[in-house]
């Protein structure tokens, strides 16, 4: 069976592209969380409350979205996810530790964040997708990994498969995620293979 990948984003540290292209951002000062916030002109209070991991993923998640709007039409129950990074949610968890060790009160909005699964939760509540959810720790991008495992959910769970790498690891941003579906549905021409797997996550 042949499974393709019909949208892709990158999000680094002051730039994003969707599809190859690169999105045209207002204030490269700011954060790249919060001009990708206003240009997508969301109004989504709790995204203030998550941790940078969270932010990040949510917000790759709605350029996908944006880009492939097949992805509503799917049941609640079709849509899966499969993210990975190399460090979990170490950034949140010292944030975590620092705001005790300095003789404050742990808090209780950084705790919530300290299992790198809550971005998945986060993702899951947006969008009522209840399907397949996994989210693992390897110490590099592993195109195989993705492969297989969206391989496996596509021929006995799931519709379609969301991706993700999450990479913020020395306050860095290096995000790459990618969904898959049975179907070219955008028509990029783009079969999901261990070769374009790891062409597009090179690619710009």
């Amino acid at each position: 069976m042949t499974n393709y990948i019909t949208s892709y984003c990158h999000i680094l540290s002051n730039e994003c592209w969707i599809n190859g292209k690169k999105i045209a951002l207002q204030n490269s000062d700011d954060d790249i969380t919060k001009q990708l916030y206003n240009y997508l002109e969301m109004d989504y209070p709790k995204f203030f409350k998550m941790d940078r991991l969270s932010k990040t993923a949510f917000l790759g998640v709605e350029l996908i979205k944006n880009n492939n709007l097949a992805l509503l039409n799917y049941q609640d129950d079709e849509v899966g996810l499969l993210f990975s990074n190399p460090i979990s949610s170490a950034e949140t968890d010292l944030n975590f530790k620092k705001s005790y060790q300095d003789g404050g009160m742990p808090s209780p909005a950084s705790f919530v964040y300290t299992l790198p699964n809550i971005l998945l939760g986060e993702i899951a509540i947006r969008n009522k997708w209840y399907g397949e959810s996994v989210f693992t720790v390897s110490e590099n991008f592993d195109a195989a990994y993705f492969l297989s495992y969206c391989n496996i959910l596509l021929n006995k769970y799931q519709e379609a498969v969301l991706c993700g790498w999450i990479n913020n690891k020395n306050g860095n941003n290096e995000t790459f995620l990618f969904l898959v579906e049975k179907e070219d549905l955008n028509q990029l021409n783009l079969q999901l293979s261990l070769e374009q797997l790891n062409e597009l996550f090179r690619k710009k």
